[in-house]
């Protein structure tokens, strides 16, 4: 099995990137890794005997890998254009996942979510936005020190 890996490896990379490095893993399996592209793939055998398990992940700085970021089993019957297919929806979600910072540069902001689903549930219901006090509430807490503060001027007066 693991000669056919390194096979299908070496047919997988040349359809998948133009620059890359196959290597064998001490487990059995095989890595492709893609320099120019700071992506690697691993290939290894499955629980079947005709099924590869195929993992993406990220190349860091440094030359370091990061753990892998997506995962998929792939039958070796299907060929090589179906298992470049699913290296390459492997590596596009490796690649959502990276947010690049470049210097100089503020990372994208992530789309903010509805405010509705995030409040608690009496604050809907209310229709009140369950992030502030609301202006009803100001004018409880200016009564109640207004209470005070008349409870305290006429202690003072008198005593």
């Amino acid at each position: 099995m693991s000669a056919q890996l390194r096979d299908i490896a070496g047919e997988l990379a040349e359809v998948l990137w133009r620059e890359h490095t196959v290597y064998r893993e001490r487990s059995g399996g095989v890595v492709i890794r893609g320099e120019h592209v700071r992506r690697w793939i691993s290939l290894a055998p499955a629980g079947g005997r005709d099924e590869v398990l195929v993992r993406a992940g990220r190349i860091l700085d440094g030359g370091t890998t990061a753990p892998a970021r997506s995962e998929a089993v792939v039958p070796l019957s299907a060929g090589t254009g179906v298992l470049a297919a699913a290296c390459r929806r492997l590596l596009a979600e490796a690649a959502a996942d990276a947010t690049p910072v470049t210097p100089g540069r503020a990372a994208p902001k992530r789309p903010k979510r509805s405010t509705r689903s995030t409040r608690s549930g009496k604050a809907a219901r209310r229709g009140g936005s369950g992030k502030h006090t609301s202006f009803g509430s100001w004018v409880i807490l200016a009564c109640v020190a207004g209470v005070i503060a008349l409870y305290v001027y006429s202690t003072a007066t008198r005593g």
